[in-house]
């Protein structure tokens, strides 16, 4: 499938994603690895309220050569901001972090704080969107009901939903429930967090082997295949330069079966898994 660092997808509202972007979860100086990043070519950064680095963020974009319009930003709310009001608050405080005038993709990061807090947020949301602080509306971590939930109160589905996505962790009900409505699929913790035993698993080194690739370009490349956007998160600049270097070369097949096989479900996930929370 023929892939470039340029591709993208696009979003219902008409804007494009690139397909391959930086996650700086954890990344506190997240600045400079944005600069790392954009040298590399990245045109996609994926942050969020809770990261605490919003403000790093955008010191990075400014800094760079790269033109604003140029890079796709994603942040979201997280739950303490939950609700109309504070949610509309916590847009405004995350655009003045950033230094920008708006927000590529707004998302809600979990659907912990409950059905009410969740359509508020939503509202409010979609009300900055039509405003043109943000461009888009997503969620993450959401389970089938509550993407369900968000029609049946009249609202559009989200643009994206943000879920953990690796071979040990399919999450194949959800993935399917979006892409039969539209909705694109994000893939975090692409990596498995390099959790022991499982990103060295046998498998995935013996693609990796048969490419003459490392196992984390076998895992980019793998939820590139499956049509996905995709975020790995490093700030170790080889390791930023390296996963983008998954654009010459394809998994066939029995690659994409032998992947496929691994998955563990519920019990493969490797960090929070709010999908099933009421």
């Amino acid at each position: 499938m023929a892939f470039t660092l340029k591709s993208t997808a696009r979003l219902p509202g008409g804007h494009q994603i690139p397909l391959l972007g930086l996650g700086v979860y954890q990344n506190y100086d997240a600045r400079t690895s944005v600069l790392q990043a954009l040298e590399a070519s990245y045109r996609h950064i994926d942050s969020a309220q809770a990261y605490r680095n919003e403000e790093a963020v955008g010191q990075g974009i400014a800094q760079s050569n790269v033109k604003r319009e140029d890079i796709f930003v994603t942040s979201k709310v997280t739950g303490r901001n939950q609700g109309y009001q504070s949610a509309l608050q916590s847009v405004d405080k995350s655009l003045e972090k950033f230094g920008f005038d708006y927000i590529d993709l707004f998302l809600i990061h979990d659907p912990y704080p409950g059905k009410i807090k969740r359509l508020e947020t939503y509202k409010a949301l979609l009300e900055a969107r039509d405003e043109g602080r943000i461009r888009n509306v997503g969620v993450s971590n959401y389970g089938i009901h509550h993407l369900k939930e968000i029609t049946e109160a009249g609202f559009e589905p989200p643009a994206v939903n943000q879920i953990q996505l690796h071979p040990f962790c399919q999450q194949r009900e959800i993935v399917d429930y979006c892409q039969r409505n539209g909705i694109i699929v994000q893939a975090y913790s692409p990596l498995i967090r390099a959790r022991e035993g499982m990103f060295d698993h046998p498998t995935i080194t013996a693609i990796a082997n048969k490419h003459g690739k490392d196992n984390a370009q076998v895992l980019i490349r793998w939820t590139l295949r499956k049509g996905w956007v995709t975020l790995p998160k490093s700030s170790d600049p080889k390791r930023i330069a390296s996963n983008v270097a998954v654009f010459d070369f394809d998994l066939d097949r029995e690659d994409m079966a032998d992947l496929d096989s691994l998955d563990r479900g519920d019990d493969g996930s490797v960090t929070w898994h709010p999908v099933n929370a009421p």
